[in-house]
């Protein structure tokens, strides 16, 4: 499965109140993750996405994925429960105008697919040789 969000920051989404974009996902495992500024964001338009209260990218709390005519793209492992599968992105930019989309790519696999054998699962094949 692939999803794609997209937002372009307003006047309103500033640090201190950024705009919180719901990413609705299903369960299984994030795979992929691209975030695309445009020409014009010159690393004025600011993304950090959550689970909860836990700011996944980027990983180092506090900071935030920004670019300009960029696509910030990394592979990852990250596990969607059910029930526990929206994503926040925090989107806001210290632009005074013009304002540029924001777009969010986000592949997520069934865990079956991405991993079809368990470590439990190889032993457990290992000792039937």
């Amino acid at each position: 499965m692939f999803y794609v969000f997209s937002h372009t920051p307003t006047v309103n989404d500033v640090a201190a109140t950024p705009y919180e974009l719901e990413m609705h996902l299903s369960a299984g495992v994030i795979h992929q993750v691209d975030i695309l500024f445009q020409v014009g964001c010159v690393h004025q338009e600011f993304v950090q996405i959550w689970l909860a209260n836990q700011q996944l990218w980027p990983s180092n709390r506090g900071e935030s994925i920004r670019g300009n005519a960029t696509v910030i793209s990394f592979r990852e492992f990250f596990e969607l429960e059910v029930g526990r599968s929206i994503l926040t992105a925090k989107i806001w930019s210290t632009l005074d105008t013009p304002w540029y989309e924001i777009i969010i790519n986000v592949g997520l696999l069934p865990k079956k697919i991405i991993q079809p054998l368990s470590f439990d699962d190889l032993l457990t094949a290992a000792r039937g040789m």
